[in-house]
């Protein structure tokens, strides 16, 4: 059995929006066997534009029933059936929402007449309801209304039964197809032809603009989690609609996968990532000298136009690291910000400073040592060739970290390696890093220091 459903809501997205009319026309696959058809008091105003486009004003909807107060009919016609719609993840979204929040779960199996209408007849100009009725021949009475559509739809429907030689409806209602799940202009082929293997993905629009970069240890089931559920958010209700292609860029590993996301996001700064797009360590180290001479070290945030010798992700990482240049160094903890109190210096009590905040220790002397910390802060940011796995057997994954900054990535023959930084610089395809990727290499080099070739 199938419900074939049509809705008028007050905007585009289920969350913040309402309906105004829903219709259910039953169908058990060989004919229509029932209708249902209500106006429902959105609870809110219907937009004037709305208004023009439906005919359904604020008036007629005055004293209509709440949706709550239709719920349990519309979860009854619906529970156990397939839900049927053109453009079905519009109305399911919206029929799913606004069913939850009157206490009735509705999770039916989906068609959409759209894609349906696609493979069935294939070659029409184009496959809005409208559009497709004037092509194939049906008559619509009452567009933009309710049952105007889904009697349009039903009728439609009875075309596709009678028009599919191939199977196509029993295909997509098969245990498995996710068709009906996908966004309604990206064909179902480029989601099958995705390979099943590490690499980096791309979501365009219309324009072929693209809007969304992600990565994935496996492209097409990551690119499939995309669509499993049907969230009513506005932002992601956006995102489907805006989906026309899908690309992708088949790598090595998660790790590789990872790096030029990451690269790609800071390219191309698509409009429905969130993320990365300013993923940097906020607070920097900055080395500077007070008016006695004293070069200080000092944790603050990165701003633009100053160069930290470090830089790290918090205030806390960042001190934990100056209390371990104290130590290691005899530095003061009063000249690195770690004893901001008038009290005397608790570094001279632990041992560690030698009175450079007092005068019993020569600034000169001092600076010496700080300098060395600063030489050993900087020398923490090596120069090496990262190998991970490539695409294919015998072939290798190049990233290349130059002085700590990653500078870009190559695709190599196994063997093939870097003899220093002059002959990278014509091999990899350069890169802009950030401190992520940088976090991500130096610690996987320092884990696995197998993959790594040091550079001088």
């Amino acid at each position: 059995m199938y419900a074939i459903v049509d809705i008028e809501t007050t905007g585009s997205h289920a969350s913040t929006n309402g309906i105004t009319e829903i219709a259910i026309v039953l169908h058990d696959g060989e004919r229509e066997r029932a209708r249902y058809g209500t106006l429902v008091n959105p609870g809110v105003p219907i937009p004037p534009f709305i208004q023009s486009l439906t005919g359904i004003t604020d008036a007629m909807v005055a004293d209509a029933p709440s949706f709550p107060a239709v719920a349990a009919r519309i979860h009854s016609m619906l529970q156990g059936r397939v839900f049927v719609a053109h453009n079905v993840n519009f109305d399911y979204s919206f029929v799913r929402h606004h069913l939850s929040a009157a206490g009735f779960e509705l999770d039916e199996k989906k068609l959409c007449t759209v894609r349906l209408s696609r493979k069935v007849f294939p070659g029409l100009p184009r496959y809005s309801l409208g559009h497709l009725c004037r092509s194939l021949g049906i008559s619509v009475n009452g567009r933009h209304r309710a049952m105007g559509d889904a009697a349009a739809t039903a009728a439609l429907f009875d075309r596709i039964l009678a028009d599919d030689t191939e199977g196509h409806l029993r295909t997509m209602l098969r245990q498995g197809s996710r068709e009906s799940y996908l966004p309604i202009h990206l064909p179902a082929e480029q989601v099958s032809a995705l390979p099943s293997t590490p690499g980096v993905y791309y979501f365009h629009d219309r324009k072929d603009k693209v809007i969304y970069v992600g990565k994935a240890v496996d492209i097409r089931q990551r690119v499939v989690s995309h669509f499993s559920n049907n969230s009513t958010s506005k932002r992601k209700q956006e995102f489907m609609r805006n989906i026309h292609r899908v690309s992708c860029r088949p790598l090595g590993s998660d790790l590789v996968a990872t790096v030029v996301e990451s690269v790609e996001i800071r390219r191309l700064w698509p409009a429905f990532n969130r993320s990365q797009k300013r993923w940097d360590f906020a607070y920097g180290v900055y080395a500077y000298e007070d008016r006695r001479g004293v070069i200080r070290l000092a944790i603050d945030r990165r701003r633009r136009y100053m160069h930290p010798i470090v830089s790290v992700p918090n205030l806390s990482e960042g001190h934990a690291l100056l209390r371990r240049l104290v130590k290691e160094f005899a530095l003061c903890p009063k000249c690195c910000w770690l004893q901001t109190d008038d009290d005397p210096c608790i570094g001279i009590a632990e041992g560690d400073c030698r009175g450079v905040c007092s005068d019993a220790e020569p600034v000169g002397v001092y600076n010496e040592r700080v300098l060395e910390a600063i030489h050993l802060m900087r020398h923490e940011r090596p120069s090496f060739a990262l190998l991970e796995e490539g695409r294919r057997e015998g072939e290798k994954t190049l990233l290349w970290v130059d002085k700590g900054e990653f500078r870009g990535w190559a695709h190599v023959e196994e063997g093939d390696g870097p003899a220093d930084a002059e002959a990278l610089e014509g091999l990899v395809t350069p890169c802009h890093g950030n401190d992520l990727i940088r976090s991500l290499l130096l610690r996987e080099a320092r884990t696995n220091p197998s993959k790594v070739r040091w550079l001088s």
